[in-house]
């Protein structure tokens, strides 16, 4: 992955250069930005009311309404203090988040100090349960200190898949399909809830891409897949959080994943140099606020299935990406060592009670056509008569989906029957559908019918068919090949002989 990293870097070079050369032959002067920084007077004023040490123990705790508890008290010291000041009012507010970001940065590039207690290469205390909801179809949740998700996993059949109506014309459906929820009551608020921002989007790209890695194919688990991560608690690195959490739920659901996958986030501070750096292993939100980089890493034992990473300085130097990448490694092993494999070690070998289940079976795909029938009618009674659902691939794959097993039995039989060729001999069950002076049509599946000749009904002679037979009568008749006529031709009284 490193190699590959500075292989794309290298590349970049010479797009960069096509940009440098355009900026020099018809680029724009750049607009005057008016500093607006916050004026050293008001530090100072600060640092009277609230000493640097006074800000290190109001920032020095694992509990994050607690800090921020003693941060609103700091402000409103400050706020009493600077009263007749309206100048120092407008911008107190950002001159306290800056002197929480220095003494925080100092603590951290100094002294070794995180604002938690942890040491650099600390995770916080972790925790791990599945089946907490016990009627759907997987469920888990993730806790990571004060950040925690709940998963649940829905299983539904392949034609419940997503429809897509993008750019890429050879993409048309996804059929795994992750969403991340945010609630404001997560981190302390109150608001309401409307449809997904941008972040909601991004954290649920990531966590879903985390996972396609190790999903396996339509083939393998014909199913559609649907993954929700609740962020019950925030305080750093849900993405991260909800890759556990629904690889987990996954697992319980009975998805069989090719590999264990979790996720962490690794955190930077830097000073003056290139050397003079720290990496934090499992930042939370205090230091993504206030550090330089959030580099999120995602992978199993053998590799990385995704990277996500954003950083608030000009660049990155080798060692510090060799070293990033290194320190997720040792914490995303840590992490499915100690909480996850423990909770559950391996998938599932069946779905659960409440999820669908599905048989797979392979047609000829020239006879798709006499299983869907004219406008769907065949199709459409055998989902009505045995309460499953039916997708079909053009390759002639089928997927008959539901609940009860001898209803979706039911429906292969019928299946079968469709596209069987008919051979003399063959038994089949069947039900009385429509009466004639001749004989009665028996139909053995949906849209497949058969005639009984009268003299085929019973050994002894008969002079009229409702004699024996009523309609909806199941009888069970043998196949004696076609007629003239290219019907199928049945036999009641030859039975016993076949």
């Amino acid at each position: 992955m490193i190699e590959a990293i500075y292989k794309a870097h290298e590349v970049n070079q010479t797009i960069i250069a096509l940009i440098d050369q355009m900026v020099a032959e018809i680029g724009k002067a750049k607009h005057d930005y008016t500093s607006c920084a916050i004026p050293e007077e008001l530090f100072a004023a600060i640092k009277e009311v609230c000493s640097p040490e006074d800000m290190e123990k109001a920032v020095f705790t694992d509990d994050k309404q607690t800090r921020e508890e003693n941060i609103r008290n700091i402000t409103a010291a400050c706020e009493e203090k600077f009263a007749d000041n309206e100048e120092w009012l407008a911008v107190l507010g950002e001159a306290i988040y800056q002197y929480q970001k220095k003494t925080v940065r100092k603590m951290i590039l100094k002294d070794h100090k995180r604002p938690d207690g942890r040491e650099i290469t600390q995770i916080r205390p972790l925790s791990a349960e599945v089946d907490l909801i016990p009627r759907v179809h997987g469920s888990a949740m993730f806790t990571r200190g004060q950040t925690q998700i709940c998963n649940v996993v829905t299983l539904a059949p392949l034609s419940e898949a997503q429809k897509i109506d993008g750019l890429d014309a050879f993409e048309k459906t996804k059929r795994y399909m992750h969403h991340y929820n945010f609630p404001s009551y997560s981190v302390g608020e109150t608001k309401p809830s409307r449809g997904p921002g941008r972040r909601e989007i991004g954290h649920g790209a990531l966590a879903e891409k985390a996972l396609m890695a190790v999903l396996p194919s339509a083939e393998e688990f014909p199913y559609a897949i649907r993954s929700v991560s609740e962020t019950f608690e925030s305080n750093g690195s849900t993405s991260m959080a909800s890759t556990c959490s629904s690889c987990m739920s996954l697992m319980a659901a009975g998805v069989p994943l090719k590999a264990m996958v979790a996720g962490i986030s690794c955190g930077l501070v830097t000073g003056e140099t290139d050397d003079d750096y720290v990496l934090l292993t499992d930042i939370q939100g205090l230091e993504d606020f206030f550090g330089d980089m959030d580099f999120k890493v995602t992978g199993t034992t053998k590799g990385i299935t995704a990277i996500q990473m954003d950083i608030k300085i000009h660049g990155l130097t080798r060692p510090i990406v060799e070293g990033a990448i290194a320190r997720c490694r040792e914490a995303r092993l840590f992490i499915m060592d100690t909480c996850m494999k423990p909770a559950i070690s391996e998938p599932r070998k069946t779905v659960g009670e409440y999820a669908p289940k599905i048989i797979q079976m392979t047609i000829d795909p020239d006879r798709i056509g006499d299983v869907v029938g004219k406008g769907g009618k065949t199709i459409n009674a055998i989902i009505d008569r045995c309460d499953v659902k039916i997708d079909i691939t053009d390759e002639g794959f089928v997927s008959i989906c539901g609940i009860d097993q001898e209803k979706m039995d039911k429906a292969k039989e019928m299946v079968e029957l469709i596209v069987t060729d008919f051979e003399a001999g063959q038994i089949f069950k069947g039900t009385v559908v429509s009466i004639k002076e001749f004989g009665a049509f028996i139909e053995f599946a949906p849209g497949k019918e058969g005639m009984v000749h009268i003299s085929k009904i019973a050994k002894e002679r008969i002079d009229r068919v409702e004699d024996v037979l009523t309609l909806g009568d199941v009888v069970t008749v043998v196949c004696l090949g076609k007629d003239k006529m290219g019907r199928i031709s049945f036999s009641m009284k030859d039975v016993a002989q076949n």
